[in-house]
């Protein structure tokens, strides 16, 4: 039996009666409404004719800003080919990328690692070899040289697009041996040797050492890198050429992704943005949504919604789209911190990919695209009209409509003159159809995924019946 949460509707209905609120009645609503429709030829937003999967993108080749806000990219996945290919197979992608609505990249470790050529640079050994110094056994990193990385981030800000760099600072690898006092053996501890001759390192900087035994969590039984030392600090965020500043200033990176904010505490990342910069999101992998607007706030950063990620899988993998509506989600809590995300290259554990993609691209937050789910398992087209929606139409704050095992409608209820959308999944075998509540009086509107032909006209109280396909969605706006 299903569960059904109606919130805002359930009390409307009580006032209104006379409209359904159980989907077998909302079948059968009265002929009287039939006259509320018109089929008409669907177009795209720019009145192109609409074909399945048109991509809706912009046509200028470059990345936009509009009313939504931006996509990422994450522009990598686990064991890319090696071979120092990967940042001109990016790069030959940007203006692709742009064309479609994606306004920024987030990229691989991309400083020297332990495993050099092989590595995918998340054992960090040199903060300062981009793949031009001859260390770990070889020049280049897998990606490519620091010359195809430097013109690949040119590449992408000539697309008006902003490039992150994953950052790896709980921990090194790489070091040699030394003999470590507060251990009492030898450790690999030693990076005196690093090739560009800056930050190099000791067991003073690795726990446990004159600050402590420890910090918040080592990583792998890697060297944990100590924050609390002044030296460790300024050479990441303090002194003009530190990493953070290197990055930026010189490589020309927009932004960070900071890898495993569990290791050390969120001050850490607080004074790399006060000191450094640009945007930054951590990865602090919990599910739990306070816990990760605490991190959020102590950081001065936004994070990877974990609890959004949690709850999408328990819902579309799960059948049940009330958890969609019940759960608690850091973009909930935090919408202007919250990353979303469907996969990335550590976890892949969502099997109904195209509504969670429909969800994360209608609702708040800064949604992520997968790059093997754009290039190679998903329907790009399908994923390029999501992207056009997102940009143009998913403003406001959100209302969610109704919600139950099977079906989940949400409001985002425009912005400066935006209209919003209205966003309908459905997890059922069959069509659907309801009535809602929007925020346009007697206006026609649209399904601007094309997969519904209707062209509703809304009534004067803001009522309308909209429909959804099985196993999809549909996505509601003005013309």
């Amino acid at each position: 039996m299903k569960q059904t949460y109606q919130l805002r509707f359930f009390a409307i209905c009580l006032v209104f009666p006379f409209f359904s609120c159980d989907k077998e009645e909302s079948l059968n609503e009265s002929e009287a409404h039939l006259n509320d429709f018109k089929t008409i030829e669907v177009t795209t937003h720019d009145g192109r004719p609409f074909s399945t999967g048109d991509d809706k993108s912009n046509l200028n080749a470059k990345y936009v800003a509009n009313a939504g806000g931006g996509v990422m990219m994450q522009g990598f996945y686990w064991d890319v080919p090696s071979g120092g290919t990967w940042w001109n197979t990016v790069k030959s992608k940007v203006t692709a990328w742009g064309n479609a609505g994606i306004e920024s990249i987030w990229l691989p470790p991309a400083s020297k690692a332990q495993n050099g050529a092989y590595s995918m640079g998340y054992d960090p050994t040199d903060y300062y070899d981009f793949g031009n110094y001859n260390q770990n056994g070889s020049v280049e990193t897998r990606f490519g040289s620091k010359t195809e990385l430097t013109s690949l981030i040119t590449a992408a800000h000539n697309e008006n697009m902003k490039v992150y760099a994953d950052i790896v600072i709980n921990h090194n690898s790489g070091g040699q041996l030394e003999n470590n006092p507060y251990t009492g053996t030898q450790t690999w501890t030693n990076f005196s040797g690093v090739a560009s001759g800056k930050f190099q390192r000791s067991y003073h900087d690795f726990y446990k050492n004159a600050y402590g035994n420890n910090d918040e969590g080592s990583f792998g039984g890697f060297p944990d890198l100590c924050h609390a030392n002044p030296y460790v600090q300024d050479w990441l965020w303090g002194r003009a050429d530190a990493v953070g500043k290197y990055y930026k200033n010189t490589m020309k990176f927009d932004g960070w992704r900071f890898d495993y904010v569990k290791g050390f505490g969120p001050w850490v990342v607080n004074q790399w943005n006060a000191n450094v910069g640009g945007f930054s999101v951590g990865e602090y992998w919990d599910g739990n949504a306070a816990t990760l607007e605490w991190w959020c706030d102590n950081a001065n950063s936004s994070a990877f919604d974990f609890a959004c990620y949690y709850k999408m899988d328990e819902a579309f993998d799960g059948n049940d789209l009330s958890k969609l509506s019940s759960g608690d989600m850091l973009w909930k809590r935090r919408p202007f911190r919250a990353v979303t995300f469907v996969s990335n290259h550590d976890t892949d554990q969502i099997w109904n990919k195209n509504l969670a993609y429909a969800y994360i691209l209608t609702h708040e937050g800064y949604p992520t695209i997968f790059y093997r789910d754009y290039e190679e398992w998903l329907d790009k087209n399908k994923l390029n009209n999501l992207i056009w929606i997102h940009n143009n139409k998913a403003t406001g704050n959100t209302s969610i409509l109704y919600a139950d095992n099977d079906e989940y409608i949400a409001r985002r209820n425009g912005y400066n003159g935006n209209s919003g959308l209205i966003v309908y999944l459905n997890n059922s075998s069959s069509w659907q159809e309801r009535w809602i509540q929007t925020n346009w009086a007697n206006t026609t509107i649209k399904d601007y995924t094309g997969n519904s032909s209707w062209y509703p006209t809304t009534q004067g109280d803001k009522w309308v019946k909209i429909q959804c396909p099985p196993n999809s969605y549909s996505i509601w706006s003005t013309l």
